[in-house]
């Protein structure tokens, strides 16, 4: 399975990505070492969307605070970028496509990501991960 992350990204040249006590949805608390991950950069802190391609080198899962409401999990993890975008990819091109019923990589994407606008780690389709690797 492959996964995407999008977050705040403070030097989207870097090398290798930490991301601490990170959202998950739809799958995306099954990352392991080894797993693909695309990066997005988050457009509420001023991103441009999809940035890299790599590979998890760390994960760990975040304890649950105490107490009884409900939580997301979390993960902390690192990813050494294998491959960087050569095209953008973001908001701006995945917004029109909102026919949630259409199977489309594209709106797998824009239904995960921007439907709720949180930034989360979330695990992806093998049709919305080819989709992803057109992009480098």
């Amino acid at each position: 399975m492959a996964f995407a992350i999008k977050a705040e990204v403070r030097d989207p040249s870097a090398e290798t990505f930490a991301f601490v006590g990170q959202k998950t949805m739809y799958g995306g608390k099954l990352v392991a070492v080894g797993d693909t991950v695309f990066v997005f950069t988050s457009e509420n802190e001023g991103g441009a969307g999809l940035i890299a391609r790599g590979v998890v080198i760390g994960v760990e899962a975040v304890a649950k605070r105490p107490g009884g409401v409900r939580q997301t999990p979390r993960v902390s993890l690192a990813i050494r970028t294998t491959a960087r975008a050569r095209r953008p990819l973001g908001r701006a091109q995945l917004k029109p496509l909102t026919d949630w019923a259409d199977g489309q990589p594209g709106t797998e994407l824009n239904f995960k990501f921007y439907r709720q606008a949180t930034n989360k780690l979330v695990g992806i389709s093998d049709q919305a991960a080819a989709f992803l690797g057109e992009f480098f």
